[in-house]
């Protein structure tokens, strides 16, 4: 693989193979002498973990090393890791890993220095106003998915124990101060992961181009983000190894979550309480849903889905581009009904009610009402279309 480039957009990031080796200069050019490193325990003892680990105490740097991280991270998980935080008087952290990792190790470094509760600051109107932006610690991340892209995002996803509710953490600050992006840390990811991952980077960007409201740039960061999941996410589950193809996933990840800025959708609201209830895999969860929701919103999107399937090379139409999602899911393992994840109907009332107040459910192009969101529920639990 031969792209290697240095972007400051929307924050600085180090892109190219062999990059993590700059992971102490990041830290350095971050301000962090004393960083808690953030991961989780599928990642925390392989070679690549340690050895960045390592390269950060060789480089002078006292390190120490955070793991206890769900694939649905908790608040639980966040204040276990702000005591570790105060524990090794650090001074900042090295979120690395998937999006889990990534959110944690976020929230952990802003949570830092406030007093007030995390869900203070849910990103509700003003409320990241209330922070101390003082209290926040620096942050430099390393994704090891192409998935989320919480690499660029100012927001993290935290379940609530009690309520049992995804809750999105949100403040300016929490974009991270340096990003490396380096597709050799992808190459040992299972192919299911890659796939799974791979599909919420590109519900990230479709929903975000189907999102209503005026947004220019972060609709053409999504139309090539999509672009790009088309050309490589098919690559990258099935060759693992292929650097170009893990490269532009990362790129596309990215993508994805810098173009939703611009809104989400009911993909993501439903995705949501069904992660929260069933401790499903959200990139699973939200390419299940995915073509139920395309259809749910055909009315409103056809035209400008047809824009999107011409540029991608497709014929012009709703049609050749829900088959062409119907295809690639076919393609890369995902199972077409929610029956795929053990979720049935039984909660439905509760999902439903979640969903339309989930924070996403505003950028859906359809109002979602309870109503909507049981239908869309339905269709996908019976695979109806």
């Amino acid at each position: 693989m031969t792209n290697r480039a240095n972007w400051n957009y929307p924050t600085p990031v180090r892109f190219g193979a062999g990059r993590i080796a700059e992971l102490a200069d990041a830290c350095d050019v971050a301000g962090l002498s004393r960083p808690l490193v953030v991961t989780d325990p599928g990642l925390v003892n392989l070679p690549m973990t340690q050895k960045a680990v390592q390269s950060l105490k060789d480089a002078g740097l006292k390190v120490e090393v955070f793991s206890d991280v769900k694939g649905n991270p908790t608040e639980t998980n966040v204040y276990k890791g702000m005591e570790a935080l105060k524990m090794g008087d650090h001074d900042g952290v090295v979120a690395f890993g998937g999006g889990s990792a990534l959110d944690v190790g976020k929230t952990i470094a802003f949570m830092a220095g406030q007093t007030r509760p995390m869900w203070d600051f849910e990103d509700i109107g003003d409320w990241w106003t209330r922070a101390d932006p003082t209290g926040i610690y620096p942050i430099v991340a390393v994704p090891t998915t192409a998935g989320t892209g919480s690499e660029v995002g100012r927001a993290s996803v935290i379940t609530n124990e009690e309520t049992h509710t995804k809750k999105v953490i949100f403040h300016p600050k929490m974009m991270p101060a340096v990003v490396i992006e380096d597709p050799e840390l992808c190459v040992g990811l299972p192919a299911s992961i890659t796939a799974w991952t791979g599909m919420d980077a590109l519900a990230h960007c479709l929903e975000a181009y189907c999102a209503p409201g005026f947004h220019p740039m972060a609709e053409g960061i999504a139309v090539e983000g999509i672009r790009l999941c088309k050309e490589y996410l098919p690559k990258a589950v099935s060759t693992g190894t292929d650097l170009e193809a893990r490269g532009a996933m990362l790129a596309a990840a990215s993508m994805g979550a810098t173009a939703f800025q611009k809104g989400l959708g009911a993909i993501h609201s439903m995705s949501h309480p069904v992660g929260a209830l069933y401790d499903t895999h959200h990139g699973l969860t939200n390419a299940v849903f995915m073509p139920y929701v395309l259809v749910f919103n055909r009315s409103v999107i056809e035209e400008k889905i047809a824009r999107l399937a011409a540029w991608l090379g497709l014929e012009p139409s709703f049609d050749a581009f829900l088959a062409y999602i119907l295809n690639l899911r076919a393609e890369i393992g995902i199972p077409p009904t929610l029956a795929g994840l053990s979720v049935d109907a039984s909660r439905l009332d509760e999902i439903a009610a979640m969903a339309v107040v989930d924070p996403t459910a505003g950028g859906n192009p359809v109002e979602l009402t309870v109503d909507g969101a049981k239908t869309i529920f339905h269709m996908a639990l019976a695979g109806e279309l």
